[in-house]
């Protein structure tokens, strides 16, 4: 069977739980892929959302379209989220529209892979400036809001949630793809000295970190019978992860029922950090 029609894992069917309800919520990134999925799972969990895109305004439409069906407000916001005036005023833009920010995924992301010395200066500092500087500038954004507002009780028991869409590669190291493993090991510790650092105003921060899921962006890792078989070698589950599942994660990271976790990253990977080449022994 072709990899693309592989059967997913099948989930039960209970109606999503309002985890997030009155909640508003801002996924960078979420036209398309796992940042679309996560903003869905969002908009299924009672919240309104700001769909942030930087090309592609008929996708982020249609995902505002899908949230929507949901009985919650979605808005397009195009903005570059390496650019500090675009950022700045997306956040200005969502809190006319929706009075505050209380979820901020920093979901915005992108690869542009060589080897080392063929890595030119423009390719290095367009994944940091997207990867690094991007989750910085609208981390930063989010803390001014929560730390102005406080908590609401009623609305939820944190000031605020930050979720870092990480990778596993802010552990693996990644051979010809240094500029992408080098951002997200500093994800890693930017989101762990934020969570160090406003701890004590009621705002969490963590990271989800997906292995291999199967989207549009990655499909030559899982497009043919013969990548895919490849692929399962580093999966010890013996399966791709699908967008939705870390959608689900999300959702629940960012509701109350995960209140005292802070500061972690949150694998999602059907276990390619066990180190899988030496199941076997080595």
């Amino acid at each position: 069977m072709h990899p693309a029609h592989l059967p997913r894992p099948v989930m039960p069917q209970v109606p999503p739980q309002q985890l997030l309800l009155g909640q508003k919520a801002i996924v960078t990134g979420a036209s398309s892929g796992i940042g679309r999925a996560i903003a869905l799972a969002l908009g299924q969990a009672g919240a309104d959302v700001v769909v942030n895109y930087v090309a592609g305004e008929d996708k982020a439409e249609q995902v505002c379209e899908e949230i929507r069906r949901c009985g919650v407000r979605a808005m397009a916001v195009r903005a570059d989220v390496s650019d500090e005036g675009q950022v700045r005023e997306m956040f200005a833009r969502m809190i006319r529209q929706f009075g505050t920010v209380d979820v901020l995924v920093n979901n915005a992301g992108l690869q542009q892979d060589a080897a080392f010395e063929d890595l030119t200066l423009a390719q290095w500092n367009k994944v940091i400036g997207i990867n690094l500087t991007g989750q910085f500038l609208c981390a930063r954004e989010a803390v001014r809001e929560f730390k102005r507002r406080g908590v609401t009780p009623e609305v939820s028991c944190s000031a605020g949630k930050i979720l870092c869409i990480s990778s596993v590669h802010e552990v693996i190291p990644w051979a010809g793809h240094v500029n992408y493993a080098a951002s997200k090991g500093g994800v890693m510790l930017m989101m762990k000295s934020l969570a160090q650092e406003v701890a004590p105003y009621r705002i969490r921060v963590n990271s989800i970190c997906p292995g291999a899921i199967r989207t549009p962006i990655n499909m030559e890792a899982w497009g043919t019978p013969e990548a895919y078989r490849e692929l399962l070698k580093l999966i010890p589950y013996k399966r791709i992860g699908e967008a939705d599942e870390i959608g689900r994660a999300a959702v629940w990271l960012a509701s109350d029922y995960a209140d005292y976790v802070h500061g972690i990253s949150l694998f999602v990977d059907g276990g390619m950090t066990l180190y899988p080449g030496f199941e076997t022994g080595g």
